[in-house]
């Protein structure tokens, strides 16, 4: 069983005091993500799907360096600053699981940190055989 911080250069460096993810025993949970390049520490330029794309390939290498991979999400939580993107994301979303999908919470919020558009969160397990 595993407990701690996961950290990767893969993913964008926490820009406060937090973890990109933490493992709680069998549960692991990911900080959110928004779509600041891991290389440069900058936002993705684009439009949301642009964001999302980020957003995800961010999640999956803080996922990745925990052992885990979008199969082992058994909850999300995304944040949108406009709930008018909410397509545009799901669509991005979709690619990265199949099914059985995770749970999922979807929110509007006034604002996301450095003028993101989205942000999501997961919920991770370690399936053992």
């Amino acid at each position: 069983m595993q407990t701690g911080p996961v950290h990767t250069d893969h993913a964008p460096a926490a820009v406060g005091p937090y973890s990109q993810g933490f493992w709680a025993g069998e549960l692991f949970y990911s900080a959110g993500q928004v779509a600041l390049d891991p290389a440069t520490g900058s936002m993705v330029e684009g439009d949301i799907s642009a964001q999302a794309e980020r957003v995800m390939a961010n999640l999956r290498a803080v996922l990745a360096e925990a052992g885990l991979t979008f199969a082992d999400v058994v909850k999300t939580t995304i944040f949108l600053s406009d709930m008018g993107d909410f397509g545009a994301v799901n669509d991005v979303y979709a690619k990265s699981f199949d099914p059985p999908y995770p749970a999922r919470s979807t929110v509007a919020v006034g604002a996301l940190p450095l003028g993101a558009r989205v942000e999501v969160e997961v919920i991770a397990r370690r399936v053992t055989a």
